[in-house]
Parts: C-alpha cells; structure tokens; sequence
C-alpha cells in the first residue's frame, strides 16, 4: 500500500482540476430515440432542434436521434428513459396511458371532430399542464415545454371502401395505444388492434388488419399505399400530439446554462414546427391522393351527430379510460 502524505495528498489535488478540465472539455452525449421515420414531421421537428441545441451549445452537447424504432417504440420507450437507456424521446400521448392515464384525455367524445384552436387549449392549458406534471412525477422525465402536433387521426382502409363511418362495421382496425382508441374503434362497430408503429407496414400488407386509425403525414411518411392502403375516411376523430421527454438523470446532470438553453430553444421554435406539421398533413393528403387513395370526408353535420351521440356516453368512457375527474374538469375549463 503506497503510504499517504502531505505531499502526496497535495500532488493529487493539484492534478484534479486538469482531470475535470478534460471531463469537461468531453461533449455530453445525448441519444434520442423515434419510431417513426427519418422523413416524418416529428423526426424533421426535433432533428431540427437538435441541431439548434447542439450549435448553442457551442460542441458541449452532441446529439443523436435513432429513428424508425432502432432503439425503442414508442410504447416502450418511457422505460428506456426511466432505466436511463436513451435521454430523450417524444412519445404521443396514446403511448403512456399505461402509467399517466389521465394523458387520454384527448380521446374523449367531447374532443371528437374539434377544431386545433381548441385542442390547443388543452394541451397549452391547464389540462397540459396537470398531465405535464403527471409525467414528470410518475414516469420520472422532464418535459421541455409545449407539445409537438401530430394532427388529426382518421380511418384507412385496404380492401374495404369507405364512404361513410358504416363501413367501418366489422373491421379490424389497428389502434396506436390507450383505451380511448380502442372505445372509439368499438363505438363504430370495429375491431381494435394494438401494433406498434414499426411493425405496421408488414402486419397491414399481411393482412393482420384490414385497416387503421392515424393521421394522414404518418401514411405518407412510410408510403402505406405500397402496403396496401386504398381508402380514407376524414372523420378527424381525435387529435395526436406528442410530449417531448428528457430523462430526469440525465436532465439534472445537465449544467444550468445547458438546461436554459435547451428550455428556450423549445419555446422559441415549437409555434413554427406546429405551423409545419400542420402543412404536412395537408400535403400528405395529396401525395396520398397521387399515389390512388380515395379519400371522403364526413360532413361538419355528421361529425356533430355522431360527438352528440359519444356524449351520451362520456362517463362510462371516462371510467374505462381511467381518466381522472380532476382532468375532466380541467378539459371542461380549457375548452369554455
């Protein structure tokens, strides 16, 4: 054993700094983890931000997004930030009903067929905001600020064409997550099928389901009309968005400066990347049209009878999606 003295314990604080300048001067690493793909509005926004981050940072951050489920789905994804296996991800709010029911909020009849000034409400509002707050308590994840826009859901079909809200009778739909989708696909007389996002062009090729809920940017981003999409039905049944997600360990590791940097860089850029995934959904709606998807939209007065007749249902709805009544009145505040 080498014998400890002054000098020796003096040599060793001496050379601490020059270890902690090299640690210092080391980037921190900071790996994000998306299962949609690379050329999908989510992945766009926050490689985007990343980049932003990275460049304010001035090299002490370095940044990686591993896309199209590499790493983790989006179901799973919120233990890999728990257990510290990625730093970041921006799971939808569908994706952590598991442990923050009250993040199905959106599912609600209530909400069916609204238009985004008033989604926007909730999610900005005091309903965001509690759910925020539920994230950070009970899946241990700091939450960067307002959420990202995915966009109106709708139906897509491959064999079975879709003129009214009818045809859906029967169908096997393939659902993202959460109760609330799973009510709404039975509400119309369909199956619910839950697959995660990266195994869905295969599964709907395949014939596991003949159709599924989700937005029109997500059927473009990886080409479902080569899997089989044909048809489309506009209903604008529920609103996705997702809540951008920073691992609490790595988040407190973070120096002050770095944590400022990466809250304003959020809030000064999420308006416009909601600008832009709005855009998208409008332009996938073409590309799909291009590639021959028949698309039909259900009428505002349609849409308003079929929220009229979930409503007489919203209790027993709130109750099977264990959504709290403490966020229910909360929704029924942000939407006045």
């Amino acid at each position: 054993m080498r014998l400890l003295t002054r000098r020796t314990v003096a040599a060793g604080m001496l050379s601490m700094p020059a270890i902690s300048r090299v640690r210092a001067d080391t980037p921190i690493r900071l790996r994000c983890s998306l299962d949609t793909a690379p050329t999908h509005g989510r992945n766009i926004s926050i490689g985007d931000y990343l980049s932003k981050v990275e460049a304010a940072s001035k090299g002490r951050l370095k940044t990686e997004i591993f896309a199209s489920g590499q790493l983790f789905a989006d179901l799973n994804v919120t233990k890999a930030l728990v257990q510290g296996q990625v730093d970041m991800a921006a799971p939808g709010t569908w994706a952590i009903t598991n442990f923050v029911p009250d993040s199905d909020v959106f599912q609600l009849p209530a909400l069916y067929d609204e238009p985004v000034e008033i989604i926007h409400r909730v999610t900005d509002g005091r309903s965001g905001a509690f759910i925020a707050n539920e994230v950070e308590q009970k899946l241990r994840s700091h939450v960067l600020g307002s959420w990202i826009d995915n966009g109106f859901s709708n139906w897509f079909t491959t064999r079975t064409p879709l003129n009214s809200l009818a045809d859906l009778k029967g169908l096997k739909i393939r659902n993202s997550g959460g109760s609330g989708q799973s009510w709404r696909t039975r509400f119309f007389d369909a199956v619910p099928n839950v697959t995660a996002w990266p195994d869905v062009p295969l599964a709907l090729s395949q014939g596991t389901f003949d159709g599924l809920i989700t937005t029109n940017e997500s059927i473009a981003s990886v080409k479902l009309w080569d899997a089989g999409v044909r048809f489309g039905l506009q209903d604008h049944n529920s609103f996705a968005a997702y809540i951008p997600m920073v691992s609490h360990t790595f988040w407190a590791a973070l120096p002050a400066d770095l944590q400022a940097i990466m809250t304003d860089l959020w809030a000064e850029n999420i308006g416009q990347y909601r600008t832009n995934m709005a855009a998208a959904q409008d332009r996938a709606r073409g590309t799909m049209e291009s590639h021959g998807v028949k698309i039909t939209d259900v009428t505002p007065a349609q849409a308003t009878e079929v929220r009229n007749r979930m409503l007489k249902d919203q209790e027993a709805v709130a109750k099977e999606m264990r959504v709290s009544t403490d966020i229910q009145k909360l929704l029924a505040q942000d939407v006045v």
